[in-house]
């Protein structure tokens, strides 16, 4: 069954029903709040996906927030209980839960190491806005071109979660259904990307009460290595059916990188690193979930 029509008759049922969230993320609570977080244990992993999980005493505070590495997410709260899987990298992580209500903002936070190898490219969307859709689609470059401005030839997605090259994407798994709308995170991940251009678009389908949202991307390249870049790029998502191209990145020899975000950089002048297919490119307007 088509994604779309099972998104849209699922919101028509409930649409009258959801507040529309916009702000601050506050609890009304005038009480000091208390974290427990019974997931992670401090201490060493071998997974590269950690599950954060506990209580928040105010049950006003929904979602609470979770911070790792400086990476933040948001996290559904159903009755004071959170848990959601997340992904970490190689080294230390530092994790950290938090929620604000009108006492003030209140924390639990946990150190974990993880003894994993490096991964090359990690590509994590969320949303600020819960019970909306902001797909994650990544193309990666042809590997049977060897210049580094081959045309995409392997699209990643809720679809397609394994490319030939190597690709792995992970669905934002908030309920049993494997794949619902909130707050994300839509991961993807390569230990060994090949050489050339990727293009990291996000397709945007809300519920009839939500019109907008801002789309955060965080890129990890070459994560717990010397040559790591971490980049943070933000996109406001409006119009239903949109697609926002948020990031082109461009995997060299030697693990360099080049980032360019079309919404936050300026368009550079010359084409002595990004070719005209990349300066030029336009998002369709609106398209299938299946862009």
């Amino acid at each position: 069954m088509n994604k779309i029509f099972i998104f849209y008759m699922l919101f028509a049922t409930v649409a009258f029903a959801v507040t529309r969230q916009s702000g601050k993320i506050m609890g009304t609570g005038t009480s000091p709040a208390t974290f427990t977080l019974t997931q992670p244990k401090s201490g060493w992993t071998q997974d590269r996906m950690v599950k954060v999980e506990g209580t928040v005493s105010d049950q006003t505070i929904n979602p609470v927030t979770v911070v790792i590495n400086g990476d933040r997410y948001l996290l559904r709260a159903e009755g004071g209980n959170f848990s959601r899987k997340f992904p970490i990298t190689a080294g230390k992580n530092s994790i950290v839960v938090q929620g604000t209500n009108k006492a003030g903002t209140f924390k639990a936070e946990k150190t974990l190491f993880a003894q994993i190898s490096p991964v090359s490219m990690m590509v994590i969307l969320t949303s600020d806005t819960d019970g909306v859709y902001t797909d994650l689609h990544i193309y990666e470059p042809n590997p049977d071109f060897k210049d580094t401005y081959s045309l995409p030839s392997e699209h990643v997605y809720w679809a397609e979660t394994k490319s030939k090259t190597g690709g792995v994407f992970y669905l934002n798994e908030q309920g049993d259904s494997g794949d619902e709308p909130g707050f994300g995170p839509y991961l993807y991940t390569h230990t060994s990307p090949p050489l050339g251009i990727f293009r990291i678009d996000s397709n945007y389908w809300p519920s009839g009460d939500k019109g907008h949202t801002v789309g955060t991307l965080n890129l990890v390249l070459f994560g717990g290595t010397a040559q790591e870049i971490r980049r943070t790029i933000k996109s406001p998502l409006a119009k239903p059916g949109e697609t926002v191209t948020m990031a082109w990145i461009k995997i060299e020899k030697g693990q360099k990188a080049q980032i360019y975000s079309p919404s936050m950089d300026d368009k550079p002048k010359d084409n002595s690193i990004w070719p005209d297919r990349v300066l030029n490119y336009v998002p369709p307007a609106s398209s299938s979930s299946e862009n």
